[in-house]
C-alpha cells in the first residue's frame, strides 16, 4: 500500500466530529484597552493600581503599574487575572464558592492561584477567553476591572 493510501485510510477512520477548534481569542488592542480603563478608573478615585489581562491559557498580555502602586500589586493583579480565567468566575464568587465547598480553598495552594477580591473573568458568550485583575484599591479592584471592560463590551459578543 503506497504512503497516501495509508494516510486517506486513517483519515477515512477519523470520527465524523473529528475537526479543529475555532475559538475567538484576546487581541492585544482590546487587552491594553481594558488595563488602561481599569487603571485610569482607580486612578480617578485616588488609587494607584496595577492591572493584568491574561489570554485564553493564562499567560500575561498586557501589565500597567500607576505611579506609586505598591510592589505587591503587580502580583497580585496577575493572579487574580489567572484565578478568574482559570476559574472561570470572578476571584469574589471564588471566596464564596470556598465557604461551601472545601476543594476552592485547596485549589488555593495551585501555583498563581489567590483567594482575593478583584479579579473578573473575561467571556464571549459562555466562552471564557482571558481574565483581568487589580490590585491596589481597597474595597474598589472588581469595580474597576469592569470599567474597564466596560470598554470594549460591545466586542466581547
Amino acid at each position: 500500500m503506497s504512503r497516501c493510501a495509508a494516510i486517506a485510510l486513517f483519515l477515512a477512520a477519523l470520527p465524523a466530529h473529528a475537526q479543529l477548534i475555532t475559538h475567538r481569542d484576546l487581541s492585544y488592542a482590546m487587552a491594553l484597552t481594558m488595563a488602561s480603563g481599569a487603571l485610569d478608573a482607580c486612578k480617578a478615585r485616588g488609587y494607584p493600581v496595577s492591572v493584568v489581562v491574561v489570554d485564553r491559557g493564562g499567560d500575561t498580555m498586557v501589565a500597567l503599574k500607576a505611579d506609586g502602586a505598591g510592589p505587591h500589586t503587580m502580583e497580585n493583579a496577575r493572579r487574580k487575572a489567572y484565578t478568574a480565567r482559570t476559574f472561570r468566575m470572578t476571584t469574589q464568587q471564588f471566596i464564596e464558592d470556598m465557604k461551601t465547598r472545601p476543594a476552592r480553598r485547596e485549589q488555593t495552594t495551585l501555583p498563581g492561584v489567590i483567594a482575593i477580591n478583584g479579579g473578573v473573568p473575561i467571556k464571549v458568550g459562555d466562552d471564557t477567553i482571558g481574565g483581568i485583575g487589580l490590585s491596589g484599591s481597597p474595597g474598589v479592584d472588581e469595580e474597576c476591572v469592569n470599567a474597564g471592560i466596560e470598554k470594549v463590551k460591545p466586542q466581547l459578543k
